[in-house]
């Protein structure tokens, strides 16, 4: 676990696809910051491609999939993956399940999110709950007692379940990030991940982050994850030769100093 500024340039020239979690990583106290946004543009420019990956809802990766400089967005967990098209008017959407059996799902997850306020009534449903398409998510509260609740109740309701900075949250299909960026990168990107891991980059700053911080050889956490070790079983993966790429940043406003 090394400071960013340590890397050496070469140590990431494999590199082609970064892969990024948003809120609070990208974002700072929920704004996403000019220096953050042009430095998105410069990866792109730069012959990368870059693919947020967030626990975000459908509502806002439509946004960022047409609006931001980024070649895709999978969201929701891994729920989702939207991409614009090539006059940037229109998305083509994928689902982790198949399209047929997204509507089932919403009604499904509506009722989980009633089945967990009725167990525990001082959960409170995250604003922007009424965008989402995949999951459910509820505001992460400052207190572990009622975070450890919600996750529980999820459970017993059958719900896959992780917390990020904002939400706690669940879904139903036994995927993650990890497991949607792999389809995304072998189908969509023709990338063989198993014998190709050093060109990927992730960078991400909490517990819905461990799958990727897990698999990756290059990762990046800003200085965040820090509050969310505990819950990491692998938070930075070494490689055979003893040494990983990965690193702590400061987040938020594209300050790329170390922690």
């Amino acid at each position: 676990m090394k400071s960013l500024l340590l890397a050496e340039p070469k140590e990431f020239a494999s590199v082609r696809f970064i892969l990024t979690d948003m809120d609070e990583t990208l974002t700072y106290r929920g704004r996403l910051h000019a220096a953050t946004y042009s430095a998105l543009e410069r990866l792109q420019d730069a012959g990368l491609t870059v693919i947020p990956v967030t626990a975000a809802p459908a509502g806002w990766c439509d946004q960022m999939a047409r609006m931001w400089p980024v070649n895709g967005v999978i969201g929701e967990s891994g729920g989702l993956f939207f991409q614009a098209d090539q006059n940037g008017h229109e998305l083509k959407r994928a689902f982790w399940r198949p399209d047929e059996e997204v509507v089932e799902l919403e009604a499904r997850l509506k009722e989980i999110a009633r089945g967990v306020s009725s167990v525990e009534p001082r959960a409170r449903l995250a604003q922007d709950h009424s965008i989402r398409l995949t999951s459910v998510a509820f505001v992460n509260p400052e207190d572990a007692t009622l975070r450890a609740a919600i996750l529980l109740a999820l459970k017993g309701l059958g719900a896959d379940t992780t917390v990020n900075n904002l939400w706690v949250l669940g879904w139903l299909g036994g995927y993650d990030k990890l497991t949607m960026a792999r389809r995304v990168l072998t189908e969509i990107y023709d990338l063989d991940v198993n014998a190709n891991l050093d060109a990927v980059l992730y960078a991400g700053d909490s517990t819905n982050d461990a799958p990727m911080f897990g698999f990756f050889r290059h990762t990046v956490g800003v200085s965040t994850v820090r509050d969310y070790l505990p819950e990491i079983p692998v938070p930075f993966h070494m490689d055979h030769g003893g040494t990983g790429g990965r690193r702590f940043r400061k987040n938020g406003g594209g300050n790329s100093s170390g922690p």
